[in-house]
């Protein structure tokens, strides 16, 4: 299946002041803490996670070659019984050894938990999309809520340790609305 470019682009620039969910986009922080600090019962479900190939925009910001595999982990971060966010990551297989052992056994527990614990790792910029209803992560994003959106607000960015990157983009869900911010 061919995606159309405006699909991959990513933008280093948030949306407008206006967008409701501008402060959760821009904080550079964990976003896992920052939910945390806001919500009595954080935990993390429905994880999948398995080797396979990334979309080309994803392969091109971790350095993969078009068919090369990766892990792709898909998590939702809840408050309570209600999702907040849809993370999706990228780890390459070459970024699973040496001081990323252990982020392939994850299972629920928060990502990012273990990706702001090191201060040795590097963040990348942060890039910004507006997914509509065509972009494949859209519908990942959307398969558990009741009534889909017109778009959803998403952020990635590339995490390095040692030269190693994960790519993890954040899909913030309608409901994240409701936690003070």
């Amino acid at each position: 299946m061919r995606t159309s470019n405006h699909l991959l682009n990513w933008y280093p620039h948030p949306p407008q002041p206006g967008c409701p969910y501008r402060h959760w986009l821009t904080d550079q922080g964990s976003l896992t803490r920052r939910i945390q600090a806001r919500c009595n019962a954080f935990s993390v479900r429905h994880v999948t996670q398995s080797f396979g190939k990334s979309s080309r925009d994803e392969a091109a910001r971790t350095g993969l070659q078009p068919r090369q595999y990766a892990l792709l982990r898909e998590v939702f971060l809840y408050c309570g019984e209600t999702p907040v966010v849809f993370a999706h990551s990228v780890l390459p297989k070459a970024s699973l050894r040496g001081a990323w052992y252990g982020l392939g056994s994850l299972g629920n527990k928060p990502l990012g938990a273990a990706l702001f614990s090191t201060p040795r790792i590097n963040r990348a910029p942060l890039e910004f999309k507006k997914l509509s209803p065509r972009h494949p992560l859209y519908h990942r994003a959307c398969r558990l809520l009741p009534h889909k959106p017109a778009h959803l607000w998403a952020r990635r960015s590339v995490f390095l340790l040692h030269d190693k990157p994960i790519l993890v983009t954040e899909v913030f869900l309608p409901a994240i609305l409701e936690l003070r911010p």
